[in-house]
């Protein structure tokens, strides 16, 4: 997330403008600190011109 986010010259008050949630919010999500809901991760992927599963898959997991 924090790569899409660079590439597009957003900081993460900028993100967290735009999904509404704080900055903070959006470092600990960066961070792997913190879950966002489902809605909030749509939001940041519609913002970041993202899919989910580009933004929050865990290649781990497979």
């Amino acid at each position: 997330m924090k790569a899409a986010r660079a590439g597009l010259d957003l900081s993460q008050e900028d993100l967290a403008v735009k999904v509404g949630v704080t900055r903070q919010t959006i470092g600990m999500i960066e961070a792997g600190k913190y879950n966002p809901t489902l809605n909030l991760c749509i939001s940041i992927c519609k913002v970041l011109g993202k899919t989910l599963d580009e933004l929050f898959w865990d290649e781990n997991l497979e």
